[in-house]
Order: C-alpha cells, then sequence, then structure tokens
C-alpha cells in the first residue's frame, strides 16, 4: 500500500481514532461494536437472510469494524462456508493503526487477528474456512463501476457526507444499486435527506429507522 494513500489518523483519549482528513471518527463515541450491529447488520435484517454464499459490500473499510461484526454474526448463526465480503477503501488504515482500534473490542480478538496478519503483511485479500474478503484500493469512484460482483447487502460507511461528499454522490449511488443482487439491500447510519433521495433515485425503496446512540435516525432500503 503506497503510503500517500494511507489514512491520517489522531487519537482522542487514545483509543478513539479520527481521521484528519475528513475530521470525522472511525466509529462511535458511545460503542463502535453496538453501533455496527445497530446500523449494518439489523439495518439489512442480518443474520436472518443469512445463506450459503452471501455477498456484504461495503463503502470504507476503515478499521475493519464491520468485516469482523459480520464474520461474527456470520460464525453464530450457524452457518457454513464462507461470507463474501468486499470492500472499497480509497485511503487504507496502517496495520499499527488498525490493530490499535481494535484492541477496544476485545471480544473480536479472535477473529481480528487473521485480518490483522493479512493487512500487516501488505495482503488485501483474507481468507479463512469461514470468510473471504477482498479489500479493493482506490476511489470507489473508479473501482466500482468495473466490479463485477453483486452484494446482496451494501455497508455504506463513508465518512459524514458533509465531510466526505465524493463517496455520496448520486452516480456512485447508482453504481450501487447495478452491483447490488435482486432483493439486496442497503444500510447507512446517515440520514442526510440528499443521499436519501439519491438512493431513491438509483432504485431503492428507502425508509428512515432509528439511529444509534446520539443518532436520531439511520436510512435502510431494499433494491426494488
Amino acid at each position: 500500500m503506497s503510503k500517500t494513500q494511507q489514512a491520517e489518523i489522531e487519537w482522542r483519549d487514545g483509543i478513539l481514532p479520527v481521521s484528519t482528513r475528513f475530521d470525522d471518527p472511525y466509529f462511535s463515541l458511545d460503542d463502535g461494536l453496538a453501533e455496527t450491529r445497530h446500523v449494518f447488520l439489523a439495518g439489512n435484517d442480518l443474520p436472518a437472510r443469512f445463506r450459503p454464499g452471501f455477498h456484504i459490500a461495503e463503502l470504507g473499510f476503515g478499521t475493519g469494524l464491520n468485516l469482523l461484526a459480520a464474520a461474527q454474526a456470520w460464525l453464530e448463526s450457524g452457518q457454513t462456508g464462507q461470507l463474501r465480503y468486499t470492500s472499497f477503501e480509497a485511503f487504507p488504515m496502517a496495520a499499527g493503526d488498525m490493530a490499535r482500534a481494535l484492541a477496544a473490542f476485545p471480544v473480536l480478538a479472535d477473529l481480528a487477528d487473521p485480518v490483522l496478519r493479512a493487512w500487516a503483511g501488505g495482503s488485501t485479500s483474507i481468507k479463512t474456512g469461514y470468510l473471504h474478503a477482498e479489500i479493493i484500493v482506490g476511489d470507489a469512484r473508479q473501482t466500482l463501476p468495473s466490479w463485477q460482483g453483486r452484494a446482496d447487502a451494501w455497508f455504506l460507511d463513508g465518512f459524514a457526507p458533509a465531510q466526505n461528499p465524493e463517496l455520496w454522490e448520486p452516480a456512485l449511488m447508482r453504481s450501487v444499486a447495478t452491483h447490488t443482487a435482486p432483493q439486496g439491500s442497503f444500510a447507512t447510519y446517515t440520514a442526510a435527506g440528499h443521499v436519501r433521495r439519491e438512493l431513491d433515485a438509483a432504485g431503492f425503496d428507502v425508509t428512515r429507522q432509528p439511529g444509534f446512540g446520539r443518532k436520531r435516525h439511520m436510512t435502510a432500503g431494499r433494491l426494488r
């Protein structure tokens, strides 16, 4: 990974990673794992929808927390085979920063080990008996249109639209829809009106739902 592409991090209270490029934390001030479970898992009706070959895609890999929460849910739901997971990340986090961030979630330590080993070795492909993950490094506006996959569920986890508008552009939301399997879904922490309108225009039935912690609302939807 090119150092010029890496995430620029500062640490709040020594444990919370904050992007200095986007002036936004990587996960909730309250409980990052609980936020992921509420927004991205429950927002996509997971683990209830899991089935063999289920494929999650994500905008914004960040610390890898969403990947680990999904893998934990996959295992706890009794699934066999591998969960497929594809994430698009423009500014990958350095391995040491990722390890430091994930240390805040000791319940995920065993699942984090193979991810951190692969990441520290420079690999963007992570394969275990229960997981096949690919992290595609680069601007999603360029990398997603040429992706050959179609996701059953999307985690839209870019930094806040006000700070990171590039990851919420209408053309990118249309590309998300194009790369969604029939009856596929998305969930995101943001309830910004323009994001909801763009996802609706892209082809999703969009709903506003109760948010996590201090956030009053979030957004989820299904492909029409």
